[in-house]
């Protein structure tokens, strides 16, 4: 018998993934303890989760997986040759599909780059910043920042410099943190930069006292001094989406939360599969809410579903709990598909959002 941790280690999916795929009925262990809820496996089932992640890195859906599974061992293979041809011929007919629209989506943004564009950037620019807001505001976002190296513009967290206000913004596409700091000394047109994250967690590093600390972007160059510490580095070359657009959502229906019981349920709580949803190439849990008629946040258990319930990935409104810093959060609710906004009491300008996730039927 093999534990979970061996299946995941030499099949080649993540113990999380094999708790998954027990859950959806893919991949059963063959034994679980009944004290401690610990997995084993059959040496049988090594092939299947070999074959399971193959066909998962394909993005063949779950539910033909089930059907390769089960027609895998038998002797009539002619089940098992459809559904792969098949998932293959949706590829390549999606494929096809994608190449056209890119090569029109191409053909637009060439155009866009040749007209003249308003860049945000600046020769120079100096401004003082709070030491204990611009730390505060930097574990506000980092947490949303992409750090896979895929798209290198969201590799960084965007300073955006505007007047008296310097807001942090970072987002991976699924999730995005805002933060504002008060600045003085700076009063030109706005400017923006992408710092890397090396150099924002170096920030980080220096903000440990009371005095007001120095930022200066000059160029490529972004450069943090705190009394005789600095830190320096060069920005990202990549402009950043306009977020501005990104936070513009419909009210929703608030609820305020005591972060610490939230937290409990969440951990504790029910969660929901991923299903076909993915990230990394794994599934992963969700967490479906629900606004009470008394403004309570309810984490709906499975089966109990509403139309108008959110769901959202359970580790990332976690993340978003731990950076929100605050006994007590607002957690605002709108559509289905609308994103999920956790936000401050006392600062609307601190807060971050999580894309819900689609119910599998």
């Amino acid at each position: 018998m093999r534990s979970i941790g061996e299946m995941a280690r030499d099949g080649g999916l993540s113990v999380s993934a094999l708790r998954f795929y027990d859950r959806a009925g893919v991949l059963v262990p063959a034994w679980v303890d009944p004290v401690s809820g610990y997995r084993w496996y059959e040496p049988g089932q090594l092939e299947e989760a070999r074959l399971l992640a193959r066909l998962r890195r394909a993005g063949m859906p779950l539910a033909d997986i089930r059907l390769v599974l089960a027609g895998w061992a038998g002797t009539d293979t002619d089940l098992v040759r459809g559904l792969l041809e098949a998932h293959l011929r949706r590829l390549e007919l999606g494929l096809s599909d994608a190449r056209s629209e890119f090569s029109t989506l191409r053909a637009l943004l060439d155009r866009r780059e040749t007209d003249p564009m308003t860049s945000l950037r600046t020769a120079s620019v100096r401004l003082s910043v709070p030491s204990t807001e611009l730390a505060a505001a930097l574990d506000t976002v980092r947490f949303a920042a992409r750090t896979d190296g895929e798209l290198p513009a969201l590799g960084g967290i965007l300073f955006d410099i505007e007047g008296e206000a310097l807001h942090l913004v970072a987002t991976d596409r699924y999730r995005m943190a805002v933060a504002r700091v008060r600045s003085t000394g700076y009063d030109g047109p706005r400017t923006q930069v992408i710092v890397p994250l090396p150099l924002a967690d170096a920030m980080r590093a220096l903000l440990t006292g009371e005095d007001p600390v120095q930022l200066t972007v000059d160029g490529d160059r972004v450069t943090l001094e705190a009394g005789d510490r600095q830190t320096s580095g060069q920005s990202l070359g990549h402009e950043f989406p306009d977020y501005r657009r990104l936070v513009r959502l419909p009210a929703g229906r608030r609820a305020h939360v005591d972060t610490a019981a939230l937290r409990r349920t969440l951990e504790t709580g029910p969660v929901r599969a991923s299903g076909t949803h993915e990230r990394n190439g794994e599934p992963y849990d969700l967490s479906v809410l629900r606004v009470a008629e008394n403004g309570s946040v309810v984490v709906c258990d499975d089966g109990d579903d509403n139309q108008d319930d959110v769901a959202v990935n359970r580790d990332f409104l976690l993340h978003a709990l731990t950076a929100g810093a605050r006994d007590e959060l607002i957690l605002e609710l709108g559509a289905p598909t609308a994103p999920l906004a956790i936000r401050r009491p006392d600062d609307e300008d601190a807060f971050s959002l999580l894309m819900p996730v689609r119910l599998d039927d």
